[in-house]
């Protein structure tokens, strides 16, 4: 496995893995409508993060695996469709870094591509001066980040304009 910096010319690539992820390995945990208003206003490529030079994939087999990143702008979840302001930076020495859109290629899942990415995530999050990270856990996510080291915070809902929501759980770990 190859853990790499993404570039702006695989973000149509990029969306495609998310839309098979999502598609496939939420089942069970949200229902069809969920995961179609997910796609449509919230699950995407953030395409800052890869400007900012924080967004990673992982290859195997020649082919895209999985990709996430971790970021020091305040969103905290959301791909490009959902962004509406300027994305404020954060002070690492008082603030938690963002991990973000997390999504591994069902073929590859279970095969540690998701820890492979979080642990680069977090080493580069901890060089640039974070000592704290946050998510907002999907329902299938939920149980990599517990057995990475992450904390629940809160359990809630982000409502979507078409009367849909989505269950997630806030997490957050300490990286000291």
């Amino acid at each position: 496995m190859n853990i790499r910096l993404a570039t702006l010319a695989e973000t149509d690539a990029l969306n495609g893995l998310v839309e098979r992820a999502v598609r496939e390995l939420s089942i069970g945990y949200y229902s069809p409508a969920q995961i179609d208003s997910a796609l449509r206003y919230m699950f995407g490529i953030d395409t800052q993060l890869i400007q900012d030079g924080t967004y990673y994939v992982a290859d195997m087999d020649g082919q895209l695996a999985g990709c996430g990143g971790w970021s020091r702008r305040r969103t905290l979840y959301g791909g490009d469709q959902s962004k509406t302001a300027a994305d404020q930076i954060l002070d690492p020495t008082r603030e938690a870094g963002r991990i973000r859109a997390f999504f591994v290629h069902p073929r590859f899942a279970r095969r540690g591509v998701g820890q492979a990415i979080l642990a680069a995530c977090e080493a580069a999050a901890q060089h640039a001066g974070f000592r704290q990270l946050e998510l907002a856990a999907t329902l299938p996510g939920e149980p990599l980040y517990r057995a990475l080291g992450y904390t629940p915070d809160e359990r809630t809902s982000i409502p979507f304009p078409d009367g849909q929501s989505l269950p997630i759980v806030r997490m957050h770990k300490l990286l000291i």
